[in-house]
């Protein structure tokens, strides 16, 4: 009688092969929180950011993380001397860390901006805006996403 050579157990083969594409989406929240805050510091440089002035409207709990609707509005004159330059909008689980700059002028009128997004999972977003005399505003908004998008 030959031996038989070593194998893996077949469950033991079934249950890692279903865990392998879990294991290279999961990441720790740690590190999702410090690639946001070194996105947010791409963003801002040397100017330390402050919290106010910026209003960030989206559903608290999101059904549907593929197309979700946010505004941003900015509380500025929108003058020459005192007007809003960039917003952009950054989130904490998604792929890409920044989702949008918008770039502005006191031309614009208003200082605000709309869009949809997709979602990967429940996640924190950042809005920032940069404003003419260099100083930079923010607003941090908690999502939960009952459905997620972007995961692939």
């Amino acid at each position: 009688m030959t031996p038989r050579p070593a194998s893996i157990p077949r469950r033991r083969l079934i249950v890692a092969g279903a865990a392998a594409p879990l294991a290279l989406w999961w990441r720790p929240a740690a590190a999702d929180a410090a690639e946001l805050e070194a996105a947010i510091r791409g963003f801002a440089g040397a100017a330390a950011v402050q919290v106010g002035r910026v209003t960030l409207d989206i559903a608290p709990l999101v059904e549907n993380g593929n197309a979700v609707p946010v505004s941003v509005g900015v509380d500025s004159p929108m003058s020459a001397t005192d007007h809003v330059k960039r917003i952009a909008l950054f989130n904490e689980r998604n792929p890409q860390r920044e989702v949008a700059v918008f770039h502005l002028g006191p031309h614009a009128g208003r200082a605000s901006i709309a869009t949809r997004i997709r979602l990967a999972t429940s996640q924190q977003l950042v809005a920032l805006a940069e404003m003419s005399d260099g100083s930079v505003w923010s607003r941090r908004v908690d999502v939960i996403v009952t459905l997620a998008a972007c995961i692939e």
